[in-house]
């Protein structure tokens, strides 16, 4: 016997209950390709700084060590500013709603921030560049935070529907991993003698178009889409009431902010089924970065006994190959996650991923040194799906946490899931030089590495990040928020609200 429901069909109790999305909670796809413009720029941004820092060094002569410190110190300020942000945002009451005062003026305040923070004075010491790199790149990641915090929280609100949610995560990820395609051509780009006298003047010039570019695109959302809730929420008391009529002017207070703040944030933090997507993501995504570099190592060292020419072209084609096949794994995982629910495709593609990390094992092999291709695209379902799933599946919680708190809490769960992300990267790439020291490797033996020290780097190579998936698809098993519960936390909501 099927039930109508809002939104759809719910089948018999013997069969997992599937909606179909009703066309009012549909999103225009050319809004979701602006919102998708959003990853891109926020990617953009990402991939530049990153890597254009390496100018300081081959363009300036900085000590190496000190750059390092350059990439990693201004990111610790991400554990304050996101969530801080995050907690802004969603107790911000404007005409223009909560998320879209910030992206605007945030994409033009980022944009004119980077612009000048590559306009390098050359001849100076490393004391100065350090400093004057420091000092403005705090600033930069400020206003990065003022873009990229609200236009995150800004799409886990745009539609109501389980099943939208994954298409709009699906295109704003597609989009956004164009953004990786471009970067890797800046080092190309400022060293090119036509264009520019030095590599310096280089990233001088393309901060400029960058800039340029994310001040133009980094607005659209702002301009174009709209908020479903254009002011707060009101807060629960402890007992779960509304809390109508509290003095604006301690509502308002600075010490009744920071009180607040921190109790959404220990909330956040102990709600079950947005920790247990913290720590799939932290698992999948670090199980990755960790060993990242080790792909490169096992290639040339292993697979091509030290050649590092023809290593470094075969580790070419299996990332270029990995590259395309996330488009498509995107586009795949999208479609999935709408048949079968999110969590049972998250099954599926960090699965497909662990059969592919493990088939390194076998497939990087000197005797037929094409098989490194085989394993590329079973691994781009690992981040390709990770990162489409994931960013719907926070839409349900922070629904499935207003049943609780009585507020709408977007910005809070999305700047702490990103946060834990970053800081897990920051851990992982700090780590893994330490554990390829640990397996023995020295670049000072070039090709004749021992025994002991390939297969160390081939065993952490092929299964730290298949079981660090193994272990992330054991905690999601447990994630409560099926597709059938989201729509109930929705009906609840809407009838809450009055809107059903």
């Amino acid at each position: 016997m099927a039930l109508c429901c809002r939104g759809g069909t719910r089948r018999t109790m013997n069969e997992a209950a599937h909606y179909e999305t009703a066309p009012a909670d549909r999103i225009p796809f050319s809004l979701k390709l602006v919102y998708g413009l959003g990853a891109f720029v926020n990617n953009l941004l990402a991939g530049a700084i990153g890597g254009m820092i390496i100018v300081l060094n081959l363009g300036l002569g900085m000590n190496p060590a000190l750059v390092g410190l350059l990439g990693a110190l201004p990111r610790l300020t991400d554990a304050i500013t996101d969530p801080l942000m995050g907690y802004i945002s969603d107790h911000t009451r404007s005409r223009w709603g909560r998320r879209r005062p910030y992206i605007f003026v945030g994409a033009i305040a980022v944009a004119i921030i980077y612009a000048i923070l590559w306009q390098l004075p050359e001849g100076k010491s490393d004391s100065f560049y350090f400093w004057y790199f420091l000092s403005g790149s705090l600033i930069f990641y400020l206003a990065y935070t003022m873009f990229a915090t609200p236009w995150v929280a800004l799409g886990y609100e745009l539609t109501p529907d389980y099943h939208e949610r994954t298409r709009l995560m699906g295109v704003q990820n597609f989009i956004g991993q164009l953004a990786y395609v471009v970067a890797p051509w800046f080092l190309w780009i400022m060293q090119n003698e036509a264009w520019f006298d030095d590599m310096a003047q280089g990233a001088a010039g393309l901060a400029i178009v960058i800039a340029i570019f994310v001040a133009c695109i980094g607005i659209l959302p702002a301009i174009f889409l709209r908020e479903r809730f254009k002011e707060a929420a009101p807060a629960a008391d402890d007992d779960g009431g509304v809390l109508i009529g509290e003095p604006k002017e301690v509502a308002s207070g600075f010490v009744y902010s920071m009180v607040d703040f921190f109790r959404g944030f220990g909330l956040a933090l102990k709600f079950k089924p947005f920790v247990k997507l913290c720590i799939a993501t932290f698992l999948v995504f670090n199980g990755f970065m960790l060993i990242a570099s080790f792909q490169f190592y096992v290639i040339i060292y292993y697979v091509f006994g030290g050649d590092t020419e023809m290593g470094s072209k075969y580790a070419g084609y299996a990332g270029s190959l990995g590259a395309v096949s996330t488009f498509l794994v995107i586009i795949f995982i999208t479609w999935l996650g709408t048949k079968i629910g999110k969590r049972r495709a998250f099954f599926v593609a960090i699965g497909v991923s662990m059969v592919g990390y493990a088939l390194k094992w076998v497939c990087y092999n000197p005797e037929v040194p094409w098989l490194v291709l085989l394993p590329a695209p079973l691994m781009a379902f690992g981040l390709g799906g990770l990162f489409t799933l994931m960013p719907a599946m926070i839409c349900d919680v922070v629904d499935a946490d207003e049943i609780n708190t009585y507020q709408r809490r977007e910005g809070m769960f999305g700047s702490i899931f990103w946060w834990v992300v970053k800081l897990g990267m920051a851990a992982a790439l700090a780590a893994s030089g330490f554990l390829l020291n640990a397996t023995g490797f020295d670049v000072n033996l070039e090709g004749n590495q021992t025994e002991r020290a390939i297969y160390l780097m081939r065993l952490c190579d092929a299964f730290i990040p298949a079981a660090a998936s193994a272990v992330a698809i054991w905690i999601i098993a447990s994630y409560s928020i099926t597709e059938e519960k989201a729509y109930e936390v929705r009906m609840q909501l809407e009838a809450r609200r009055g809107t059903v």
